[in-house]
């Protein structure tokens, strides 16, 4: 359906209300909205299509979806979207909210700097670690007070998008039938092997009202705040999903970008903040570990045949670039199908050595997508006590009865992840033998493969490296590592790394892959 007199109307009456030539008016386009800004305003326009997974084919159905968009967004976003305008026609002439006919209807919001979206962040090497974890809490609030559905279904919803998908992919130009098959049968075998984990986390609550689009361009920072945006509001199935599947999306999306370093980390602090408001559960039910690759691949996949049909109709007259991303997508969820072995990875050493940031740096590569879970002591000791991460304790809890309630701790969750075919990279100090062979042992009961490293270097850099490092889950002092100096740490059996190297990275990897057979 034309909606080429609603377009040059809009265009008109945002250049009057946002006082600019209408020259300079910009318009982005996606597959299902077109998209004109100016000054500090924009005009979303629902475009008249008709797919299998979305109908805008009517004035009604495009109304009903732009108040549905500002009143789902308001959850996220409430400072952002200002509300919805009828496009109405008396006789020749079209007006706002008028008593005529009503032909179309428009979200308006306010403008934020492109420069602030998630993903020219990410292009641009813009988007940081603090922003990541910034990340994790604004969406792990989101989820827990998202509405519930406690008999929603779960595999079979999962598989209810698998047909979709496949109906979706019989109208691609750009992949053949047999890889399609081949990815569709890895969908369908994955499937079957978490159906049941799928009903579990259904059936306990993990199914709520979500984003449901939460990939990067529709994440900003708006108010110097990671805010989401433009979530699904034409059909609240779509939307109606596990948690980790909305987040998954998000994970993907910084996998493809070759960002998998904050995709891993990004798991890791959203799991870590999202288990904050949990009730106790059943570990495997609680973690949904196991779902990840296939959540991932599947947005993969639909990214795919998303982008190749903005390829096959040419919308923004990006072919090619269209056509490259779905191929890009499409490659993408075959990999994250691809089995990965698991292995638990401890590094220890006293504070100022860069534990966490050499823990930081190979979880992503080690394991099934996104990564090993990561488990750190500080950050476990503040949970324990109900704390953030930045908060401060106090000298009480670090007494010894804390500190070994707090390696317990490390155990149970390690066990727990690898239990559910997850690697595990722990990061503390393991100065005592007793915790360093406790760690062994569960690796040796769990029958994975183990790497311990410990890290070490001259005292005087490690503290200037105490003094240097900037507030954060770590509470280590000058007078914290002067003590660990004084104290005897054993007999070191562990792989011993000079943390000043500066290839430690690529060698720690060269010894997980040894390690795992795969040298």
């Amino acid at each position: 359906m034309a909606q080429e007199d609603t377009i040059a109307f809009l265009k008109r009456k945002l250049a009057g209300e946002a006082g600019v030539d209408p020259s300079l008016i910009e318009v982005k386009e996606t597959h299902v909205s077109i998209v004109l800004l100016a000054g500090g305003l924009v005009f979303k326009l629902k475009r008249a299509v008709l797919f299998p997974y979305l109908d805008f084919s009517t004035p009604e159905k495009r109304e009903a979806a732009c108040r549905a968009e500002v009143a789902l967004n308001a959850r996220a976003a409430p400072d952002l979207y200002l509300g919805v305008r009828a496009v109405t026609r008396d006789g020749d002439a079209l007006a706002f909210d008028g008593p005529g006919e009503r032909v179309d209807c428009i979200v308006t919001m306010r403008r934020f700097d492109e420069a602030d979206l998630f993903d020219v962040m990410a292009r641009e090497n813009r988007l940081k670690r603090i922003h990541i974890d910034a990340l994790a809490e604004t969406i792990s609030r989101f989820h827990a007070k998202a509405e519930r559905f406690p008999d929603a279904e779960g595999a079979a919803a999962m598989a209810h998008l698998l047909d979709l998908n496949d109906k979706s992919f019989e109208g691609c130009h750009l992949f053949a039938p047999a890889d399609v098959a081949r990815l569709e049968k890895k969908f369908r075998d994955e499937l079957a092997r978490i159906a049941d984990l799928l009903d579990a986390r259904a059936q306990t609550g993990f199914v709520r009202l979500c984003h449901g689009d939460l990939y990067l361009r529709n994440i900003c920072l708006f108010q110097g705040k990671p805010t989401l945006f433009d979530c699904i509001e034409f059909d609240e199935a779509l939307a109606r999903i596990d948690v980790l599947y909305d987040v998954a999306f998000t994970l993907m999306d910084l996998w493809l970008c070759g960002r998998r370093d904050l995709a891993n980390l990004l798991y890791n602090r959203y799991a870590s903040a999202f288990f904050r408001t949990l009730p106790d559960l059943p570990a495997k039910v609680r973690d949904g570990y196991a779902t990840l690759p296939f959540f991932m691949a599947l947005r993969a996949a639909i990214r795919a045949h998303i982008a190749s049909g903005q390829a096959r109709t040419g919308h923004g007259g990006c072919v090619k670039e269209h056509e490259d991303e779905a191929r890009a997508y499409f490659k993408l969820a075959e990999g994250l199908l691809e089995p990965h072995g698991k292995m638990l990875i401890v590094i220890g050493g006293l504070s100022g050595t860069g534990k966490s940031t050499l823990a930081g740096k190979i979880a992503a590569e080690i394991g099934p997508p996104p990564g090993a879970r990561s488990l750190n002591s500080d950050r476990t000791r503040k949970a324990m006590h109900k704390l953030l991460p930045t908060d401060r304790l106090p000298p009480e809890a670090y007494a010894m009865n804390i500190t070994a309630a707090v390696y317990l701790r490390l155990l149970s969750r390690a066990l727990d992840a690898l239990n559910q075919g997850r690697a595990v990279v722990i990061d503390a100090v393991y100065s005592a033998p007793d915790e360093r062979q406790a760690v062994e042992k569960l690796a040796r009961d769990a029958g994975v493969p183990f790497l311990g490293l410990w890290l070490e270097g001259p005292p005087d850099v490690l503290r200037q490296r105490v003094r240097d490092r900037r507030k954060g889950s770590s509470d280590a002092d000058e007078a914290v590592l002067e003590a660990q100096l004084q104290r005897p740490v054993g007999d070191i059996t562990w792989v011993r790394l000079d943390c000043t190297l500066p290839d430690l990275e690529q060698r720690v990897l060269a010894f997980a892959r040894k390690a795992m057979g795969e040298a």
